[in-house]
């Protein structure tokens, strides 16, 4: 056998070799794997739909999350997805800017709640405040869009006194406040309005009735207590104090503790009414007899000039 023919032999057995195991191999350890793609394949040419279709489908779902999204938002309360507990801190900044100087708030992260169903973050919120700043500050917590409860609170009112002299009556005040939100979406909106937390003021429940601390005369009105009065004019009423200063008063004027009432003519006298401490007084001044001997020189007087 000469090498040419040899060398052929050779050939055909190496390709038959290779044929022979790339059968092997794709028939059998890939015939799986091509099973599994067929059947895949098949699936995706069966559930296979029109572009256009899925474009109509995805407008259409849009359209409904926007109006479960505005349903969501018009409801008086929501409850967040995963806030941050500095989120808090921020709203009291807010609710608390237009405090008086007199007012103030510490603010306290305690942990996280132990409600039901939803998670939450637990606060002290503690300070001194005016009455109405008090109750701006609850009502902002108990109204805001976002769900806020207050779950307990302590009230004490004092009594503090300036350097004029001049007495606040303000609340110590301590509120436990739980902040509510949840993992999920289900209860929130994407884009939502916060509700109105406006308050509108109401009378101070602490405001004593009865007062030991007497506001100081820092307006210099005429004091009642220690006036006289001088004489009575068709402008009004002539009147002095202690010190010798004199006033011109009318019916309504301010007078310290009170208001001038009434001028009475006929009688020459004035009448006053004072709110001392709570406890209201009617006060009545007259001419004296020097007073009144010299009103009528004055009219005898313009009497004999006509």
């Amino acid at each position: 056998m000469n090498r040419k023919l040899l060398s052929t032999f050779v050939l055909i057995g190496i390709f038959l070799i290779i044929t022979i195991s790339g059968s092997v191999y794709a028939y059998y350890f890939q015939a799986k794997k091509i099973k599994g793609k067929e059947k895949e394949l098949k699936n995706l040419k069966v559930n296979a739909e029109n572009t256009e279709e899925l474009k109509l489908q995805l407008a259409d779902l849009k359209s409904r999350a926007a109006e479960l999204d505005s349903i969501l938002s018009l409801r008086k309360f929501i409850i967040p997805e995963n806030i941050k507990q500095a989120k808090f801190f921020g709203f009291i900044d807010k609710a608390t800017k237009n405090f008086s100087e007199l007012s103030h708030v510490d603010l306290e992260y305690v942990g996280p709640g132990d409600v039901k169903d939803f998670k939450s973050y637990k606060y002290n919120v503690k300070g001194t405040a005016e009455f109405n700043d008090l109750f701006k500050l609850v009502y902002s917590i108990e109204q805001s869009k976002e769900l806020k409860k207050i779950t307990r609170a302590n009230m004490k009112n004092f009594v503090q006194v300036d350097d004029k002299g001049f007495p606040h009556y303000l609340v110590n005040y301590n509120l436990e406040v739980v902040v509510y939100y949840a993992d999920n979406d289900q209860f929130a909106s994407s884009e939502y309005r916060e509700n109105k937390l406006k308050a509108n003021s109401l009378y101070n429940i602490f405001y004593p009735l009865i007062r030991d601390e007497i506001p100081p005369n820092d307006k210099n009105l005429l004091d009642v207590q220690t006036g006289q009065l001088l004489a009575l004019i068709p402008d009004g009423a002539y009147l002095t104090d202690a010190s010798g200063k004199t006033y011109l008063l009318w019916e309504g004027d301010e007078v310290y503790l009170g208001y001038l009432t009434k001028i009475d003519y006929d009688n020459n006298e004035v009448k006053f009414i004072l709110n001392k401490g709570g406890i209201i007084e009617k006060t009545t001044l007259k001419l004296d007899n020097k007073s009144e001997k010299k009103d009528n020189k004055l009219k005898s007087n313009k009497l004999t000039s006509k």
